[in-house]
């Protein structure tokens, strides 16, 4: 779990979106994290503090003047236990205070008497947001360090549609887990290939494998988390796109090929995690293949374009990595592929036995030899992915 232990406070302000928040404090107590809600009075006339008490499991403050509180000192009691402070949502009103460091309740004194980071997820109707007091106050809060979550544009509870509604609880815990990541990658650009290939026979049929694209999409989100600016050429996957992350969606391997080399001379890093089929049909049907009683067609191939090499050969090439997807003899196979290939750094593990599971085993291969990592879940491994890269980045 991302959050295991992480002590946040969550304070929650007047406005229609206070009812995501409920649904963010079950997110944050999934993955672990102790949650304390902290909850204007305003708040208290959208949701209930009898809903947060019992999705956190502790009660729920909203009194500058707290008596349980031993030495009535709340404001402090509370942030000095807190390793961050989320507001979410984050109203016009308590933005514009954050701001000026006005304290006139419990929330905002927390957050000035803070010890800790502190982030904020504005909600509010797209005129508030766009208006140029507010726009001020959002650029004086960055200069302040102070991070934003959001917002997005959709539509809104007065019925208009723009900027200004609150990230979904889904996307705010992205962000969240991402804000606490080492941004050991920041101001670089990475280019992730994800998935399978799909090589036509005919129209509705053709070749491809298990590959899920799992691994590739961990790896994207971890280059993204750890601070880069990450695009993602994906196969025919069924799969959400990582957040922050540009998707180039592709089919065939020729498209997967083209959409790389396009990207490739402005990247400092590709990662081909794609199972890339290595041929194609030479001449796919144009119209279905009938069964025939006693025969079979007889399909020609020929290959398909080496990306992995293909990039690494050009003379502006980004830092390359490769996946190996061996059936057996993952670490001479490995290793044979790494120098056949052209790069500096390759992961294997035995395809078959990782392809579609959220878990994997993997074995990182480089000129000084081959080293297996611990088996662990596919995101784990992806951040161990860029903390490699990132150090070998700096050794160059």
């Amino acid at each position: 779990m991302d959050l295991a232990g992480r002590r946040i406070l969550l304070g929650v302000t007047g406005g229609i979106a206070a009812y995501k928040a409920a649904e963010f404090v079950r997110l944050l107590t999934a993955e672990g994290a102790e949650v304390q809600v902290i909850m204007t009075e305003a708040a208290t006339r959208f949701v209930g503090t009898v809903t947060f008490q019992a999705l956190s499991g502790r009660p729920v403050h909203t009194d500058q003047w707290d008596a349980r509180i031993d030495n009535n000192m709340a404001h402090i009691e509370l942030s000095r236990h807190a390793d961050l402070i989320v507001v979410a949502p984050a109203s016009a009103d308590f933005i514009a205070k954050t701001v000026h460091g006005l304290a006139d309740d419990l929330l905002s004194t927390l957050c000035l008497a803070r010890d800790c980071p502190l982030l904020l997820a504005p909600a509010m109707n797209r005129q508030m947001w766009e208006h140029p007091a507010t726009q001020r106050n959002v650029r004086q809060l960055e200069a302040d360090g102070v991070a934003l979550l959001g917002p997005a544009a959709g539509d809104q509870a007065c019925g208009e549609v723009g900027m200004g509604r609150m990230l979904e609880a889904n996307e705010l815990l992205a962000d969240l887990v991402a804000f606490l990541q080492p941004k050991v990658m920041a101001e670089r650009r990475v280019l992730v290939t994800a998935g399978p290939t799909y090589e036509p026979i005919d129209p509705v049929r053709g070749i491809t494998n298990r590959s899920s694209g799992k691994m590739g999409f961990a790896v994207a989100r971890a280059f993204r988390e750890a601070g880069a600016e990450v695009t993602l050429v994906a196969g025919p996957v069924a799969l959400e796109t990582p957040r922050g992350v540009r998707r180039v969606d592709v089919v065939d391997a020729r498209q997967m090929y083209d959409a790389v080399m396009a990207e490739a001379t402005g990247c400092d890093v590709l990662v081909s995690v794609a199972a890339v089929a290595d041929w194609r049909v030479r001449s796919p049907s144009s119209s279905k293949i009938k069964k025939e009683s006693g025969r079979s067609p007889e399909l020609a191939f020929e290959e398909n374009p080496d990306i992995l090499a293909s990039v690494a050969r050009l003379e502006t090439a980004p830092y390359c990595v490769g996946f190996a997807a061996e059936s057996d003899a993952l670490e001479a196979n490995a290793q044979a592929k790494r120098k056949r290939k052209g790069v500096p750094l390759l992961f294997g593990n035995i395809g078959h036995q990782a392809f579609g599971r959220d878990d994997n085993e993997l074995v990182l291969v480089d000129e000084h030899g081959i080293e297996r990592l611990p088996a662990s879940d596919k995101r784990t491994l992806a951040r161990r992915l860029v903390t490699e890269v990132a150090r070998r980045l700096g050794q160059r």
